[in-house]
């Protein structure tokens, strides 16, 4: 017996990730193009890698759709290329490390997302048997 609360949850995970996504796309963007801080080391490339992770994260929640969250991780990791190269211009050095970083985490964030959403479908019952056309994957 599903309890009827699943998909409710499922609806509002969606709803609100999707509502946080460009507060959070914001945010990235202000903390990669702001003015250079102390030398922060590693830990800057752990910083864009939970950035991206996030991001990608958020984006297929609110999508709902594998080739769709895939597409948008895709972007995301384009456009934190996008942002190193922008950060040549404003004072900050641009990092190859950075930007893969970047793609680590734009690409194991949607990977996460995938699987979060996968599961929550698999306890509604909604996600057909292995071998069965897959609406949600199209």
């Amino acid at each position: 017996m599903i309890s009827p609360v699943l998909p409710r949850l499922l609806l509002f995970c969606q709803r609100f990730a999707r509502w946080i996504f460009v507060p959070a796309l914001a945010i990235v963007v202000w903390g990669e193009l702001r003015p250079s801080q102390p030398e922060a080391g590693n830990w800057d490339k752990v910083l864009h890698f939970t950035a991206y992770f996030g991001l990608a994260a958020i984006a297929t929640i609110a999508l709902g759709r594998r080739r769709s969250g895939g597409w948008a991780a895709l972007a995301l990791a384009l456009f934190g290329g996008a942002l190193e190269i922008v950060q040549s211009f404003v004072g900050r050095d641009a990092e190859w490390g950075d930007e893969f970083a970047n793609i680590a985490g734009a690409s194991l964030g949607f990977l996460a997302g995938w699987a979060s959403m996968r599961e929550m479908q698999r306890l509604l019952g909604i996600f057909p048997r292995k071998g069965d056309q897959n609406e949600h994957d199209r």
